[in-house]
């Protein structure tokens, strides 16, 4: 059975963030240090002995003998320097004497660490006494034993004394690139070639320790001990995945499994069989899972590779797995090998068939999900692709089928549950990722091993991309009302986790939103604002009041050239409402009393109190009535259990130049409880949506109230974050299934609808709706943020502008008066 890994470095967004912070920053490519060396050089270098977690206990350079003659040691010295060498810097030397056989080893043992459970390491050649730093340091064969004096690489590549240099982490001298950072399970190594092109980050893996003296005496550091293969066992990559999801091996150790190296990631590699068999079902490539051991591999070795099977689930059991090696021992039998050429991505219309997918047979011309798993673990390629999702994260989401729901703006829009949009797929950058925006294309060929992870399910992780093209697209801008406008510009606008501690430059390009894209509306019901804190790193803290990010946002608005807005809100009970941990995100309204906005405050509102429709008899014998609010601002049922750790709506009354308005700021329960798209379970389950059904049943009650107290004339604006699509249940019963409130976002067309992307569909989360009272408007989703790499939120505003009642014109969505579209 499939398990969960307790901890794991999983290749994922945030493995990704990870791996990014770990490699050097900024460095520039050094000169080599000296001719390469056609016989002696370093072979391997390892200074995390006796560190915390250390399986050895001594740091160690290792020499080795490339040439045909014995080299002769006398007079020779292996120096160190740290990763920074100041002035003050002085190179630690160890003397060395005797001599290396050719195609022979020289161990060289150095400074022991502190760890009491580490064990030693084979009988060295030669004893010194430096302590290597463990992630990061140069170490020099010299001929000669004066310490050197260069402390840059150009100064130590213009020392004719040093015959080899290896510079390992952000080491300052280095040749040409530095090795990746080491570690206390982690060397630098040559390959079996003993490959001497003087630049380090070419010739030397990071990999396990394998210390090996002149005597042929080795300690090969394996995960849980294991013993690296030296002949090829029974079993291919193919019998190991089977021809369904759940390899026939699942749980069983398989020795020698014979594989090229495609590809490696922070946490394991992939392997590749160069001689397939005909079966479509039947993957050729498999991932090996190294966990915190470093992979130890480069792309072209010839490997062989024990290890026990595994279906792995990422995060969740919804998900499908993925068929790996794990707790493996392998041998690189030689380097430089070609690698199978990719295999073009050629993804079925239909995305998936319904049922339990792990009990089904692959059908790869059939479904794409089928398709992708028979090829799981193998080089694959795409090529001229349309991008759908701006990168994010290291990740692009890119449509292989462009005529699949394309959106005006070049993304592909998801329609309804069974128009999946079978051709999206992602591209996860293992290395750095081009900065492309929806609608660009990725011309010539992108390539890597395919994997499966918890974010985006099937994902190309890419070791080549294709060449970027812009598309074009441009932020859209609103055309600002007239000051004398006789319409009202209301808005939505979620922002993201906006707090007080967040950087200027996110205020600023808010900002920049609401007064330049969206024209300064009138109204703006703002979802995601946290309190003055924020999750201050996840840290629940008693603070909920909002007031200073809300001071912060709307001094910014000014300073950007817009108004001078108000804000009403209502603080939660503190962590009661969802969200980031200690955000205590809610809605809250801005106004615009410039423009004759009016708030009608009525008081007692609180987290708590539930606001109630009021109505009041006026005129001759009653027969008119008023309706107000019993509380303004105020939240619809706060003690329902529909709204558990989920936010409560916030209402408001206004008024607008004689006109009553009843806004209702919304933010529903998310949906990041609901199976995946491309999960084990088809159709997945929607698991959260049975909270937004009570949730939306609350609203509608609440504007139904609002329509029999004002005999249908009442206008009610409903807006925010409903977090479901228009074709959901959810709209239907928010909406009384159109009868009720209009839903704006089906007055655009198809190509029109989104306000968000997720794993590369452009999809409609949030909303405007109407009370039917309200006739003459114009609606638009105004593109900002959602299209591009650089945004200010993961979400795009929505802006109606209610025109003046008894106009002429015709009823319905005027439009909007966009001066960038």
């Amino acid at each position: 059975m499939a398990t969960p890994h307790a901890t794991s470095t999983r290749t994922s967004r945030l493995a990704w963030l990870l791996a990014a912070a770990s490699l050097p920053v900024a460095l520039a490519v050094a000169p080599p240090a000296h001719a390469a060396s056609a016989d002696l050089v370093i072979a391997e270098v390892y200074g995390g002995g006796g560190n915390s977690g250390a399986i050895l206990k001594s740091d160690f350079i290792e020499l080795a003998n490339a040439g045909t003659a014995p080299f002769d040691l006398t007079g020779y010295s292996l120096q160190y320097a740290p990763a920074n060498p100041g002035a003050s810097t002085t190179w630690q030397v160890t003397r060395l004497t005797g001599s290396v056989a050719p195609g022979k080893r020289f161990l060289v043992k150095q400074a022991d660490g502190t760890s009491t459970t580490s064990v030693p390491l084979p009988s060295p050649d030669l004893t010194g006494t430096i302590a290597l730093a463990a992630g990061a340091g140069t170490v020099a064969l010299v001929a000669g034993t004066a310490p050197l004096t260069c402390k840059t690489a150009a100064d130590c590549a213009a020392d004719g004394s040093i015959k080899d240099l290896v510079g390992y982490g952000a080491a300052v001298i280095r040749e040409t690139s530095p090795t990746g950072a080491l570690g206390a399970n982690a060397s630098a190594a040559r390959g079996p070639s003993l490959a001497d092109t003087d630049d380090n980050s070419a010739d030397l893996r990071v990999q396990l320790p394998n210390p090996t003296n002149a005597a042929g005496e080795t300690y090969q550091v394996t995960p849980n001990g294991g013993t690296p293969p030296t002949e090829p066992g029974d079993q291919r990559i193919r019998d190991v995945q089977g021809k369904g999801r759940i390899s026939p091996y699942d749980g069983k150790r398989v020795e020698g499994v014979p594989g090229v190296v495609t590809a490696a990631a922070a946490d394991g590699f992939w392997i590749q069989d160069t001689a397939p068999d005909r079966d479509d079902a039947t993957s050729e490539g498999i991932y090996v899972y190294t966990g915190a051991f470093p992979p130890g591999v480069l792309p072209g070795d010839s490997v062989l590779v024990s290890g026990t099977v595994k279906e792995y689930w990422p995060t969740t059991d919804a998900n499908q797995t993925l068929t790996e090696l794990t707790d493996p021992a392998s041998t690189v039998l030689s380097e430089g090998n070609p690698l199978p050429k990719p295999v073009p991505v050629a993804l079925p219309e239909r995305y998936t068939v319904n049922g339990y997918l792990d009990n089904l047979a692959l059908k790869p011309s059939k479904t794409a999900l089928d398709w992708l798993e028979a090829r799981e673990g193998m080089l694959v390629s795409v090529a001229d692709v349309r991008v759908v999702g701006a990168t994010a994260y290291g990740e692009i989401w890119v449509q292989t089928k462009p005529k699949q729901n394309p959106s005006e703006r070049g993304g592909t829009v998801y329609a309804g549950y069974d128009k999946q949009n079978s051709g999206r797929i992602q591209l996860h950058a293992l290395g750095t990722a081009p900065k492309v925006d929806v609608g660009d294309t990725l011309k010539g060929v992108s390539s890597g091993p395919l994997h499966y992870q918890n974010y985006g399910g099937y994902s190309i992780h890419t070791t080549v991309f294709g060449t970027e093209k812009d598309g074009g697209i441009k932020r859209q801008v609103v055309a600002p009302l007239p000051a004398n406008s006789k319409a009202v510009g209301i808005a939505t606008y979620n922002v993201e986790n906006l707090s007080a501690r967040d950087a200027a430059s996110k205020f600023e390009q808010l900002a920049e939103g609401i007064v330049h894209n969206l024209g300064s509306p009138d109204i703006v019901a703002l979802e995601e604002i946290q309190d003055n804190t924020g999750t201050l790193n996840g840290v629940e803290d008693p603070t909920v009041a909002a007031d200073q990010t809300l001071a912060k946002f709307t001094a910014a608005i000014q300073a950007a050239g817009g108004p001078a807005y108000e804000w009403r809100q209502i603080d939660p009970v503190a962590h009661s409402d969802g969200g980031a941990p200690g955000g205590n995100i809610r809605q809250v309204f801005l106004f615009n009393p410039a423009r004759g906005v009016t708030f009608v405050d009525r008081p007692g509102g609180d987290a708590t109190t539930p606001v109630k429709v009021v109505t009041t008899k006026t005129g001759k014998g009653g027969k008119d009535v008023n309706v107000s609010l019993s509380v303004s601002p105020g939240r619809i049922d706060p003690a329902s259990t529909a709204w558990n750790a989920s936010r409560k709506p916030l209402v408001g009354e206004f008024t607008f130049q004689g006109r009553q308005l009843f806004v209702i700021a919304n933010h529903f329960n998310s949906k990041g409880g609901d199976q995946p798209l491309h999960g084990r379970n088809q159709p997945p389950v929607r698991i959260t949506e049975a909270q937004r059904l009570q949730q939306a049943a609350l609203v509608n009650a609440f504007v139904d109230d609002l329509s029999k107290a004002s005999k249908n004339k009442a206008e009610v604006v409903v807006l925010g974050d409903i977090n479901d699509f228009e074709f959901s249940q959810v709209m239907d019963v928010l909406t009384g299934k159109g009868k009720a409130l209009k839903p704006l976002i089906e007055t655009l067309r198809p190509d029109q609808r989104y306000s968000y992307i997720y794993d590369g569909n452009s999809q409609a989360l949030d909303h405007i709706l109407l009370s039917p009272s309200i006739r003459n408007f114009g609606y638009g989703i105004v593109h900002i943020n959602v299209e591009f790499a650089d945004k200010a939120s993961d979400h795009d505003p929505q802006l109606v502008r209610l025109l003046e009642p008894g106009k002429p014109g015709k009823p319905g969505n005027s439009g909007l008066p966009y001066l960038v579209k």
